[in-house]
């Protein structure tokens, strides 16, 4: 029966001429900070020297903190002992801890080296095989659990302390950065995405974007998650809706331990309350009345928006052939075996004619024209001030960039270390890609008064004229519209067509509101007036 392969009776009894270094740190400013791969390294090829071993090669964890199989130099370490079977090693590392911070860790490790005839050593501590030497190096393990696990529960303690202050405890969140405040330490203010996302998120509260794959895309176009598919950012977009610190909140119940129930925060919130809470209320929807299907087409451009008005399910679309096989009739149809409408088509023609006609019904009356223009310039001119007051900020981010990208350019020509200097280029490199990012969203030199006038044009025709605005859009932008104007989809029934009495449309909402508001609102230029005349123009002083 043969032998293990260690040190203790083995076939391979060849002395130990050659090292293998292992070095670790787990953070990025522990190089910074001069206590990173290099000093550990340095000290373990000295130590090599002393002890007459020629340093093999040198396996470095940088920046990494986590357990075995977490660190990817660890297990080349491992890989590269395996593939070399017949040559004997001494794995040398600057610490205890720097080989494994967990006592079950520290034996596996143990066990697989010795077992390969490797040999650990450590320049600050002696590995003996005996009894007393194996107590004490299970000793110094446990030891260096304990540090970790206290040192945990230290930072937790401070983390919740922290949280329950009203202050975010961990990495920044997605259209916020971290900054240094003399008064409140590190916290959240928006980075250059945080317009993007305010807007996208403000948009769909509103009902603007109808779904939350059209804010998505929004986004995009903006810069904002750009890599994939909108589709695969849909579970990210939806916990970013979800997230009360986005309304200037601060809530931590998962896991259980943490337990930090909502509180008003201290970082700048991208929304207000009331936007958030309209949000969870369209996210606690079905959202069955606003679903749009995927393969919508120009050829049935109302599929997904016209339900049966005997059943309320929706009807489904496909062409028919008629008697001439080589032309086909687009038609709509219900598929509930139980409908009285079963399997009775509707010609696409028919659905199309009619929805025009319901748009040309449902358009704004002419005298709020002036009252629409008045409403449209106050809230233009909020939008300008808010635009003004983010161009403040970028500016003032933009130059806190530059002067620290002079710093860190100078310490990149300082820096001797190849490493330190690896990761002061990193940065420059990161912060030139922000402020790239931050002229990009500069509008210094725009005419606002170019894309006013587009979207007072665009509100005007859509409320005013909303069957030639349909007209205009591709299929999907149609389906955008349709939600703003209706509030719910559409029944429609073969005998009487669409039943749309008791539907309300934006035009009819926005008349209500009107008819509610005026008198409490000064307007010059604008009286109210008598049931024919529900309003007239008078002079201004």
């Amino acid at each position: 029966m043969s032998k293990p392969n260690n040190e203790k009776g083995s076939f391979n009894i060849a002395p130990i001429t050659q090292a293998l270094i292992y070095c670790r740190v787990s953070s990025d400013r522990q190089v910074v900070d001069g206590h990173g791969l290099n000093s550990q390294e340095l000290r373990c090829i000295n130590f090599a020297k002393h002890q007459g071993l020629t340093v093999a090669k040198v396996f470095p964890d940088e920046g990494i903190s986590g357990k075995l199989f977490d660190r990817p130099a660890m297990q080349e370490l491992i890989k590269y002992v395996n593939d070399h079977p017949k040559e004997r090693y001494a794995i040398i590392f600057d610490d205890v801890s720097r080989f494994a911070r967990d006592v079950k860790v520290h034996l596996q490790l143990r066990s697989e080296f010795i077992s390969k005839g490797a040999k650990l050593m450590c320049p600050n501590f002696n590995f003996e095989d005996s009894p007393d030497g194996e107590f004490a190096e299970i000793i110094t393990a446990a030891s260096v659990q304990y540090d970790r696990q206290k040192n945990r529960r230290q930072v937790v303690q401070k983390q919740a302390a922290r949280l329950e202050a009203g202050y975010w405890a961990f990495g920044h969140k997605k259209g916020y950065k971290m900054i240094k405040d003399p008064v409140h330490g590190k916290i959240g203010v928006p980075d250059h995405e945080g317009a993007a996302l305010k807007e996208a998120a403000e948009g769909f509260a509103s009902g603007v974007f109808s779904r939350k794959i059209d804010a998505i895309r929004f986004l995009q176009d903006k810069g904002v998650w750009t890599k994939q598919k909108a589709e695969k950012y849909l579970d990210k977009f939806t916990q970013f809706l979800r997230d009360p610190y986005n309304a200037g909140f601060i809530e931590y119940v998962h896991p259980p331990i943490w337990n930090i129930t909502r509180r008003p925060g201290k970082h700048t919130a991208l929304i207000s309350l009331e936007t958030f809470e309209l949000i969870q209320k369209r996210l606690r929807k079905t959202d069955l009345n606003q679903r749009v299907r995927v393969d919508t087409s120009p050829d049935f451009p109302h599929r997904g928006l016209i339900i049966c008005a005997d059943c309320k399910g929706h009807l489904t679309a496909c062409k028919f052939k008629g008697r001439n096989k080589q032309v086909s009739y687009p038609r709509y149809i219900c598929h509930n075996a139980t409908c009285p409408s079963y399997n009775k088509t509707i010609s696409a023609k028919d659905i199309e004619t009619g929805f025009k006609e319901l748009l040309i019904k449902g358009r704004m009356k002419m005298e709020i024209d002036l009252l629409l223009k008045k409403m449209f310039d106050r809230t233009w001119k909020d939008e300008v001030e808010k635009i003004k007051e983010t161009e403040s900020l970028l500016e003032q981010q933009k130059r806190a960039l530059e002067n620290k990208l002079v710093e860190l350019t100078n310490m990149v020509i300082n820096a001797k270390s190849p490493a330190v200097k690896s990761v002061y280029e990193k940065q420059v490199e990161n912060i030139a890609k922000e402020i790239e990012g931050l002229g990009e969203k500069s509008t210094i030199g725009l005419d606002m008064s170019i894309p006013y006038q587009t979207a007072l044009d665009k509100a005007t025709l859509v409320l005013k004229k909303p069957d030639i605005a349909w007209e205009k859009l591709a299929v999907h932008e149609q389906h955008g519209l349709f939600f703003f104007l209706f509030m719910e989809k559409l029944p429609y029934s073969i005998k009487e067509g669409y039943q749309t009495a008791e539907i309300p449309t934006a035009a009819m909402l926005f008349e209500d509101f009107v008819a509610s508001t005026t008198s409490l609102v000064e307007m010059p230029g604008v009286k109210p007036g008598s049931k024919t005349k529900p309003f007239s123009h008078c002079s201004q002083d």
